[in-house]
């Protein structure tokens, strides 16, 4: 069956009167079919032919509309792929990354705080005032009168006699 190139429900029956179709109907005239029997005889034919075209032409729209439909349907699927493996990927990228760092991901249980004094703010005060190290060859960092930061050995700094600061819980 040949492909039907424009809707033959929109088509309008040409005029088959006209100069551009008299070698048309010059082929049925003869003594009996005039020339306005033949142009009404090529009308005919015409209609015949566009009413045998409609449902072909329906025919043709639903295929194409069943076979965008199936186009929508697989790439809307590939898609819907493509989304999962990219969960599961990132979920099995997550799963190593939680084996190989285990305390970075452990489990927090909510309620159970032990507040540090030394990082509330009065604890990193009396912190910096008392600057106490067991270690000989461990450096502290000053601030000098002018504002300048000097290291300096932290036997220079410790007061034997200061005690290391508890803390309060």
């Amino acid at each position: 069956m040949p492909l039907i190139a424009e809707d033959p429900n929109l088509a309008v029956i040409p005029d088959f009167r006209t100069e551009e179709h008299t070698a048309a109907w010059a082929h049925l005239t003869n003594d009996t079919i005039d020339d306005d029997q033949a142009a009404e005889l090529l009308a005919n034919l015409w209609t015949i032919q566009n009413q045998a075209d409609r449902p072909c032409w329906a025919t043709r729209l639903e295929e194409e509309r069943c076979t965008a439909e199936a186009n929508r349907r697989l790439i809307a699927d590939e898609e819907a792929e493509h989304h999962w493996i990219t969960l599961e990927e990132q979920e099995a990228a997550l799963t190593e990354e939680r084996k190989k760092n285990k305390s970075k991901y452990a489990p927090m249980k909510l309620g159970n705080y032990c507040k540090l004094f030394y990082f509330t703010n009065n604890g990193l005060k009396e912190a910096a005032l008392s600057s106490f190290s067991a270690d000989s060859d461990a450096f502290i960092m000053m601030t000098s009168a002018d504002g300048s930061h000097k290291w300096i050995p932290a036997g220079a700094t410790c007061d034997p006699k200061a005690q290391v600061l508890k803390d309060k819980n």
